[in-house]
């Protein structure tokens, strides 16, 4: 927790902000993998942030860590700038779905928006993207599996479209997930 008039720096914003995402996600499980703690998926978002930019920008991971944060749960903007600052409540917004759209035009929008997105959100979408590929991918998967997995490949792909460029090694990590995973099917 943050003491009055203190700037959480490096490695303590970071874990801060992974023990706050953990706190706000307790008990939701991920889609995909057996249901396993919702908590993974952010570690390997922010993981996935720390290694494409070898650790130089910690508010970047914090804003993995806490990328479906305002999207999931009840936490504000306000409450993110207060305890981890601005840049990464900003981050957080700018990558959070609204949630009052149908399913469909929550990706459409996506789609459309992901160019015109900041570099650090670009990124943020990018490693979300991975990630959930990641967990969609089964050692003998079934029909339904295998159908959620190629359209989720198919839109991700379409989002990932317009976020490239920012981060080789994300584009990298991406590609090699998407065509793993197009192994499997």
């Amino acid at each position: 927790m943050i003491f009055e008039g203190e700037m959480l720096t490096g490695i303590c914003l970071v874990t801060e902000a992974a023990e706050f995402a953990a706190r706000c996600h307790t008990g939701m499980a991920r889609k995909g993998r057996g249901n396993e703690p919702y908590v993974n998926h952010l570690a390997e978002v922010a993981h996935l942030l720390a290694v494409a930019t070898d650790g130089a920008d910690a508010e970047l991971v914090a804003a993995g860590w806490l990328h479906d944060t305002i999207e999931d749960t009840e936490t504000t903007r306000e409450e993110l700038a207060e305890e981890f600052g601005a840049r990464v409540a900003d981050i957080v917004v700018e990558v959070t779905d609204d949630m009052s759209l149908p399913k469909d035009q929550r990706r459409q929008k996506q789609i459309v928006d992901a160019p015109h997105k900041s570099s650090e959100a670009k990124m943020i979408k990018i490693a979300d993207k991975i990630s959930n590929i990641r967990a969609r991918v089964f050692p003998h998967p079934s029909e339904t599996e295998r159908d959620d997995l190629a359209d989720y490949i198919a839109w991700a792909e379409k989002v990932v479209a317009g976020c490239r460029g920012v981060n080789a090694v994300l584009d990298r990590t991406f590609d090699k997930a998407a065509e793993l995973a197009r192994s499997t099917l």
